[in-house]
């Protein structure tokens, strides 16, 4: 606070998961149990494995499971664009590198 010179602004601090109603908290940790899937030869993010959903709603003992799945849908479409947003830098990256060519010194 010293540092700051003011009170901190409780409205200005980051979203935490606990701010969230219990559905989306326990969308967030059923999403961190789901493996994710990537397609060997391009390596391109193909998304979460949803095979284990049913059995991961049974074990958090989820009673209203429309809702916590609606959100690990809204979760898994935010994550998927970033991701691929990422791999999208990177290949833009790589291609920059790439159209500069090696330096090679000219002889005469």
């Amino acid at each position: 606070m010293q540092k700051l010179g003011r009170e901190p602004d409780p409205n200005k601090a980051p979203v935490e998961e606990w701010h969230f109603p219990l559905e989306v908290q326990l969308a967030f940790n059923i999403y961190k149990l789901l493996s994710d899937r990537w397609e060997g030869m391009s390596g391109s993010y193909l998304g979460k494995d949803w095979s284990t959903v049913e059995l991961l709603l049974n074990v958090f003992e989820v009673t209203d499971k429309r809702d916590v799945i609606y959100f690990l849908k809204a979760i898994d479409s935010l994550a998927m664009q970033q991701v691929n947003d990422k791999l999208e830098r990177d290949r833009k990256a790589e291609e920059s590198k790439g159209k500069a060519g090696p330096r090679v010194p000219k002889t005469r």
